[in-house]
């Protein structure tokens, strides 16, 4: 179990109608011009220094933030379920999420909490591509466009920008919202999380700057978060991810078997190879599309069991 301490003013101790989170890892370069940037703009700001080696929970207290500190590094998601508890005992209106990297232009935040602050949504999405890629390098660009496309596609809640650190959530979403994912997927999970708890979603375009090249592998960290959206999809959409290749197998496999019929009828001869091919085909697709449609129905019955208690 992981040491977890609170540095700094202590939470709780009055209402704060508008509080940042912002998640850190060894961000002690940028951490105390983005805390001081965020309480020009949020009533409180809460640093989640998620066991960083540097100076970074000290720079962030001295900065004016509340600190949470987590004793080893545990990921992204853990850390925005830190902050989100810490942000639960101020009764926020509205929780700003945002990056420590110095990325996010602080001024923005009161477009994001606008549409919150006006009932119109529960959860707001700054996009860096409403009006283009803007500053975003290319590849960079191209890997997240490719990620928003399949975080779309699993969730069922278009976007422009799934993978975007600067949000905003109402409070009845704080209220409800938990993450399960630890790493960088997390902001794909906020799509599955907003489409099971019917929360209203609404993006605005938002200007982002890139300092410094990335300190973790592009390559890695694309494939981290492609694992954790593919994880998703299986939890929240089995029918989608076990029936959409169950179908297609079975599809195939009896199309491959109407030729081997096709060439027995012709010939005379049973393609013994292509008989297998089809009938392997039609197994693992009947067995993929019955796995789908069994974990749909155990989902939907045990959301629907959570729903009862909690009513």
């Amino acid at each position: 179990m992981s040491e977890q301490r609170e540095v700094g003013a202590g939470v709780g101790a009055s209402r704060c109608p508008i509080v940042a989170v912002i998640p850190a890892h060894n961000e002690e370069r940028f951490i105390g011009s983005v805390v001081l940037q965020s309480r020009q703009y949020a009533d409180a700001v809460i640093v989640v220094d998620d066991g960083s080696e540097d100076a970074t929970a000290e720079i962030a207290e001295a900065a004016g933030a509340t600190v949470m500190q987590h004793a080893q590094n545990l990921g992204k998601g853990v850390a925005l379920n830190t902050g989100f508890a810490a942000a639960r005992l101020l009764y926020p209106d509205v929780v700003i999420v945002l990056d420590a990297d110095g990325q996010h232009a602080a001024e923005q935040i009161p477009l994001l909490a606008k549409p919150i602050l006006e009932g119109r949504a529960d959860m707001v999405v700054g996009s860096r591509f409403m009006t283009g890629n803007g500053s975003v390098p290319v590849v960079r660009a191209l890997g997240l466009r490719g990620m928003t496309l399949l975080s779309n596609l699993g969730s069922g809640v278009p976007l422009s920008d799934s993978q975007t650190g600067f949000r905003a959530f109402s409070r009845g979403a704080l209220d409800q919202i938990t993450f399960t994912a630890k790493g960088f997927s997390v902001e794909s999970e906020m799509q599955f999380l907003a489409q099971q708890l019917g929360l209203r979603t609404a993006e605005v375009p938002i200007s982002c700057a890139y300092a410094d090249r990335p300190k973790r592998n592009v390559i890695g960290q694309g494939l981290e978060v492609l694992n954790g959206v593919l994880r998703l999809i299986g939890q929240h959409r089995p029918l989608l991810f076990f029936g959409v290749p169950g179908a297609t197998a079975l599809i195939f496999g009896l199309w491959w078997g109407v030729r081997v019929v096709d060439i027995y009828r012709r010939s005379g001869a049973l393609a013994v190879g292509y008989a297998l091919i089809a009938v392997l085909s039609c197994i693992l697709g009947s067995v993929a599309l019955s796995t789908g449609i069994i974990l749909h129905s155990l989902r939907g019955l045990l959301l629907q069991l959570l729903g009862s208690k909690k009513g």
